[in-house]
């Protein structure tokens, strides 16, 4: 398995046979998979050798038929599976059937194209390293993990979506969004533009960042909670845990949480309602995209199930207000009643 520092050295060689992308940021693996069609397919041909099939929808028999056919005019053309969840460690009897035909095809694979998939973690503690099946694939391709940017490079991607959207951020500025911002760029483009909405015809200022920017322990909160409707009590666990690890007081931590089965509870009323996106975006003052974000994790609890999380936190936060008892095994023994309700 190797980096995109791995990858770029690699280009500089030559592209051949099979590439699989894992990481969390989509546009940083579109990026470099843009970097190996532009490198091996190009001219008035391109649209004929350059292939993109959806992953979830696709079949064995579509990816073969893609990869066999021979480029038009050119030595090599391009096949790109994107979101091809059936690489992943588990996935249903369709998708492993596909693998395992991939797999044997793989060691045969016409060298006129090259063939890139990818799909994307579920979250940031998911380790590739531990799917067998990417053990697999690297017999016969290389598996790049796509890492999220870090220090200069991402200050400079960053800086270059200002740019390109005419609007100008000073390095201190520049610095402090990127360091609070989630390292997502679907969500840091979103970000931005919120941003400069907010700020048209002035500069940027820092205060203007840490008004515009949701907490960070938001985000935890939020795969917690996820992944107490996935009945996963150690993930939840360990997200708390990490929580208190950055110096998040235990009352803050119990009240995000509270927030949160609160919100998801008044969207799940709204949606009965017929409410949409953008108007439950407007109760509950955040971004459409997080409010659709919520929307699909309030499908995944009954309202007898928020009902009971949230008064397991009414519970919790009168137990914490008692010098008699341990606060942290109490927030444990909540989250794990949650995981009952």
């Amino acid at each position: 398995m190797i980096d995109l520092d791995g990858l770029e050295s690699k280009m500089k060689k030559g592209l051949e046979g099979a590439y699989v992308f894992v990481g969390l940021d989509e546009m940083i693996i579109s990026e470099n998979i843009d970097k190996i069609v532009a490198k091996t397919v190009s001219g008035e041909f391109k649209d004929l050798n350059y292939i993109r099939i959806d992953g979830m929808k696709t079949s064995f028999d579509e990816i073969m038929n893609a990869c066999e056919t021979l480029p038009f005019f050119a030595d090599k053309k391009v096949v790109v599976i994107y979101r091809a969840n059936f690489i992943r460690d588990k996935s249903d009897a369709a998708g492993t059937k596909i693998y395992n035909q991939l797999v044997e095809y793989l060691k045969n694979a016409p060298s006129h194209c090259i063939l890139v998939m990818y799909y994307l973690l579920n979250d940031k503690r998911e380790n590739p390293t531990r799917n067998k099946k990417l053990t697999t694939l690297e017999k016969n391709a290389t598996v790049v993990k796509v890492d999220k940017l870090k220090g200069e490079r991402l200050y400079k991607k960053v800086g270059s979506i200002f740019e390109e959207r005419g609007k100008n951020i000073g390095k201190v500025e520049l610095r402090y969004f990127c360091d609070s911002v989630e390292n997502n760029f679907n969500i840091i483009e979103r970000e931005i533009d919120k941003l400069i909405s907010y700020t048209e015809g002035r500069d940027i200022t820092r205060e203007d960042i840490t008004k515009m920017l949701p907490h960070k322990s938001e985000d935890d909160v939020f795969d917690l909670v996820d992944f107490i409707s996935q009945k996963k009590s150690e993930k939840s666990i360990d997200i708390m845990n990490e929580l208190i690890n950055k110096g998040e007081n235990l009352m803050l931590i119990l009240s995000l949480i509270q927030s949160q089965f609160t919100m998801l509870y008044k969207i799940k009323l709204g949606m009965e309602k017929g409410k949409t996106k953008d108007d439950l975006a407007k109760e509950i003052r955040r971004p459409a995209f997080i409010c659709e974000k919520l929307m699909t994790q309030s499908r995944k609890f009954s309202y007898k199930q928020l009902y009971s999380c949230m008064k397991l936190c009414i519970e919790t936060e009168r137990k914490l207000k008692s010098t008699a008892f341990d606060k942290k095994t109490e927030m444990e023994i909540m989250i794990m009643s949650t995981l009952m309700v």
